[in-house]
């Protein structure tokens, strides 16, 4: 008989989390299993006890996730074991990417302060169990000093979206991980992603503020750095829902930051009030700077938007700091193409005419002339 099971309300995800994490995967060597379980002992008497072609084999073998040892390790934080590991992996081995493209160092960055962690121990049967009880802390930027004291390159290793781990510690808002990777490398701040987004832009776009002054204080000059789709941090900012994020970018610039416009035209203004952040677009309208008249690719103003949208609350406060439709700031002008267009077509009918009225036949009264 099954013995019932009792889940306290606070941490039920947690635990159901944890159990699956601890749980092996397909194609797990020893060496997978030994650093699954935070078993140092295990893991030095498999380093050193097979031959250097074997090692050297059973470091870069990957389970069927794609994760070495060496990721698993620093995917649970045990800081010891990635110690003693990295004195065996090469820079080619340790930058070993799983399949969802992080390799050890950028798993490490994206964990964060990771808090604490359930226990494995061996059963009275010899099996491993884990007790659900929480029992160590880990800081994971001690696993990154290690990493890349071994090898300081991992800094600049990238995942299949051309995402460092700087970027990936940006976005999930990691500010310890984000200032040590600063001091290895400054640089790393201006390396964007394939879509064009820097850390700044995924920081502010999450709303990470320590994460955000961190970059601006490091490199000030990509606060107006656009992606793909022409959008700074701000852009992003405005986006989510701090308004401290949104005055710390402003504040590089006010001039230039404010009415900077993506792809389509839009300012930040526009943004705002299409995501109907009400408290957003009374903060960007109490700056002089701001642009009221800015109209879009589309022929709209802010409050054009807040009326299509829906959002009247919006469309209120707009209208009482002077924002217009863009019909009432700028009548329709025609359209110089269609104007062009029809220009050939009224010559052409005119020349139909002409040449009818200079060949038609002679009346015979003008014969007779």
């Amino acid at each position: 008989m099954e013995r019932p099971t009792t889940e306290q309300p606070s941490v039920p995800a947690r635990r159901k989390k944890m159990t699956k994490q601890l749980t092996g995967k397909r194609d797990d060597t020893a060496l997978h299993s030994a650093a699954r379980a935070g078993n140092l002992a295990a893991v030095k008497e498999i380093l050193t006890g097979i031959e250097e072609d074997a090692l050297k084999e059973q470091l870069a073998k990957q389970n069927q996730s794609g994760e070495t040892a060496l990721y698993v390790a620093a995917e649970y934080g045990y800081v010891d074991l990635v110690k003693e590991m990295i004195n065996y992996y090469d820079l080619v081995n340790a930058g070993i990417k799983a399949r969802n493209g992080f390799d050890a160092l950028h798993i490490a960055a994206k964990q964060g302060d990771l808090g604490m962690f359930p226990t494995p121990e061996l059963s009275v049967f010899g099996f491993l169990e884990v007790k659900m009880r929480f029992s160590r802390v880990t800081l994971v930027a001690d696993i990154l000093k290690v990493l890349l004291a071994a090898h300081p390159e991992l800094a600049m290793t990238v995942d299949l979206s051309n995402t460092t781990a700087l970027h990936t510690a940006a976005t999930q808002g990691h500010i310890e991980n984000v200032k040590f990777l600063l001091e290895v490398g400054s640089s790393l701040a201006i390396i964007a992603r394939s879509n064009g987004k820097t850390p700044l832009h995924s920081a502010a776009r999450n709303g990470h503020l320590d994460v955000v002054k961190a970059l601006l204080a490091c490199e000030p000059g990509i606060a107006p750095r656009i992606d793909k789709k022409g959008q700074t941090a701000l852009h992003m900012a405005v986006k989510g829902q701090s308004l401290a994020v949104v005055e710390e970018l402003i504040r590089v610039n006010p001039s230039l930051m404010i009415n900077m416009v993506d792809t389509k035209g839009n300012t930040s203004l526009h943004i705002a009030t299409r995501k109907g952040r009400a408290q957003i677009v009374k903060l960007l309208l109490g700056y002089k700077e701001t642009d009221i008249k800015a109209v879009n690719r589309c022929g709209e103003t802010a409050f054009d938007i807040a009326e299509k949208t829906g959002h009247l609350e919006i469309a209120s406060m707009l209208q009482q700091h002077g924002v217009q439709s863009a019909r009432a700031i700028k009548p329709a002008a025609t359209n110089p193409a269609r104007e062009l267009k029809q220009t050939p077509s009224s010559l052409s009918l005119a020349n139909m005419s002409m040449t009818r009225m200079t060949f038609r036949p002679a009346t015979p009264l003008e014969k007779q002339i």
